[in-house]
């Protein structure tokens, strides 16, 4: 009785034992599974991290020109501005004149024109020259006034013309995010550039 006794109350401390290391082992494969996903989670943010950003250039267009020494007008200026990138991916598209000035708002992230007031090339039809006028130009405060757009601007490179016909004003990268959002329309799956290219 003794014998049996003592056989009856191992078999439960023994299916204790085997439930314990059970369950060691779900805990071990439950961390080892945890730590991969944050491994991979970390490893998808440094991923993205290092992926260059996509840096959209805008073009504006206008029927005429007026500039002092301090201020410029796009007479009639269009009311799409262009955008496009190149790398790491092709966009190109267009966007509302609101959308477009939102990109001068703090609002849009730390990316916006306001916080870093872009370079852009002017280029300007003047009446009996055969090649247009270009100004490398840094741009800030726009402001519209009726159908016209006026920035002020420091002169970098060039002659800002006074008065001038068809004008297209090429204005230097921003980055997403700034960039493709709400007020974009278009497709596509280094530090500032646009100047004068002798």
């Amino acid at each position: 009785m003794t014998n049996n006794h003592a056989r009856q109350s191992l078999k439960p401390h023994k299916q204790t034992m085997k439930t314990y290391r059970n369950l060691r082992i779900l805990i071990a494969l439950a961390g080892a599974f945890t730590f991969s996903v944050l491994h991979m989670s970390r490893a998808e943010e440094k991923k993205k991290a290092d992926e260059p950003k996509v840096q959209l250039m805008f073009v504006q267009t206008a029927e005429d020109l007026k500039a002092d020494g301090n201020t410029f007008r796009l007479v009639n200026v269009g009311q799409q501005a262009l955008y496009f990138s190149d790398r790491p991916v092709r966009i190109a598209g267009h966007l509302t004149m609101p959308a477009y000035l939102d990109e001068w708002k703090a609002g849009e992230g730390p990316d916006n024109f306001s916080s870093d007031p872009p370079n852009a090339t002017i280029s300007v039809y003047e009446s009996g020259n055969h090649e247009n006028t270009l100004a490398v130009v840094k741009i800030s405060h726009p402001v519209i006034d009726g159908k016209d757009l006026v920035y002020n601007y420091k002169l970098i490179e060039g002659t800002m013309p006074k008065t001038g016909g068809a004008t297209a004003l090429f204005i230097d990268w921003i980055g997403a995010g700034g960039g493709v959002g709400v007020g974009f329309h278009g497709a596509g799956a280094g530090a500032r550039g646009v100047g004068l290219r002798r």
